[in-house]
């Protein structure tokens, strides 16, 4: 229990973002073998809650000018479980279901725990000694959120399944939904070297 103790207020937030992102998970399970759409309309806030968990532990830990050993390792790993297992996961619940489906959405987990790892390495170069990180390079994980908005929408106008927008489309032995480049592009760009300014 020592290392417990060890964690500060920002740290318990940051296990609130991988508490959602792990609840939103098993949701999308559920809806596997229970298709209740209350399962889905839970996840489409969860991920949110998960969102403002990772901007408010920042802004926590700096107010209060008290980080612990494990506050960045700690926000990385909850990041991909919200913002990168999370949202594969529910691509896959909504019908993203074919092997061309999942290797892209495999692409795009491995890409935000790539742009992750990248970032913890290259943190301290980056902030050229001031200890802030000046710049993002690639987009950040949490940007992922913007596909979980447009899965919310496709699931309020019930396309989902074999009425996902765009249809599907056989690519030799598999089935492949086109919608799924909403997740090769996010992953792309995460890997990217794009600088973004970080506020």
């Amino acid at each position: 229990m020592s290392m417990i103790r060890s964690f500060v207020l920002a740290d318990f937030i940051t296990l609130a973002n991988a508490g959602f992102g792990m609840a939103a998970i098993f949701l999308c399970l559920n809806h596997v073998t229970d298709s209740r759409a209350t399962y889905f309309w839970t996840v489409f806030i969860l991920l949110p809650f998960a969102l403002v968990c990772d901007v408010l532990d920042g802004f926590v830990a700096h107010r209060l000018k008290r980080q612990s050993l494990l506050g960045a390792d700690l926000d990385s790993l909850a990041d991909i479980v919200s913002f990168g297992v999370a949202p594969a996961v529910l691509g896959f619940a909504l019908g993203m279901q074919g092997m061309w489906d999942a290797l892209v959405l495999i692409y795009f987990v491995s890409c935000g725990i790539s742009r992750l790892a990248r970032f913890n390495a290259t943190a301290e170069a980056l902030s050229d000694g001031t200890g802030k990180v000046k710049y993002y390079e690639g987009t950040p994980i949490p940007a992922s959120i913007i596909i979980v908005i447009i899965l919310g929408i496709a699931f309020w106008q019930g396309r989902i399944d074999h009425l996902l927008p765009f249809g599907s489309i056989r690519v030799g032995p598999w089935i492949f939904h086109p919608f799924t480049l909403l997740y090769a592009v996010s992953g792309s760009a995460m890997v990217s070297t794009i600088r973004i300014p970080k506020p």
